[in-house]
């Protein structure tokens, strides 16, 4: 069986200076959630094998802060193909993961995360919050396999859920 965590960037500053979509940071509410967020991770004894971000600059962030924080020691990359994508381009994607691990990690963006989750567990309809991780449980052997609707939802926590104090700390 393998899992696919989905992780949805934290929240992003709209009204920082950047120059275009791809290069807004996060808030520090974002950084803080981020953080908290990778300590769960390590703490449940989930850390990925492997953790993809979006090459856009909140999705890094938020996977380099979650990482450092739960102190994750597993391969990490940075995939533009992850920003502005689909959820049938998402599953191309994974599908073409050589030599992947049991747990992959993506980090990215709305819509496509929601549409992603509904389509590998079925045709459910599925809001993933800004900075909420989830992950999916798969009844196959290798990422090659991977096909909507053969995932099962195994948990989806929003930072509120998982973060204590205002801060998330």
């Amino acid at each position: 069986m393998l899992s696919l965590i989905l992780f949805r960037h934290g929240k992003s500053d709209w009204d920082s200076p950047y120059s275009n979509d791809h290069e807004r940071p996060l808030t520090g509410r974002g950084r803080d959630a981020a953080r908290c967020m990778g300590r769960m991770l390590s703490k449940t004894r989930q850390i990925p094998g492997l953790a993809v971000s979006s090459s856009a600059t909140r999705a890094r962030d938020t996977l380099h802060l979650a990482a450092r924080a739960g102190h994750w020691k597993c391969e990490m990359r940075i995939d533009s193909a992850l920003y502005e994508s689909s959820a049938a381009a998402m599953l191309s994607w994974i599908k073409g993961l050589e030599d992947a691990p049991e747990c992959l990690l993506l980090t990215g963006h709305e819509p496509t995360w929601s549409d992603l989750a509904g389509r590998l567990v079925g045709k459910a309809l599925i809001r993933v919050p800004t900075g909420a991780m989830l992950r999916i449980d798969l009844e196959i052997e290798t990422w090659q396999q991977i096909e909507f609707g053969v995932g099962e939802l195994r948990w989806l926590l929003p930072p509120k859920m998982v973060c204590s104090g205002k801060n998330g700390k």
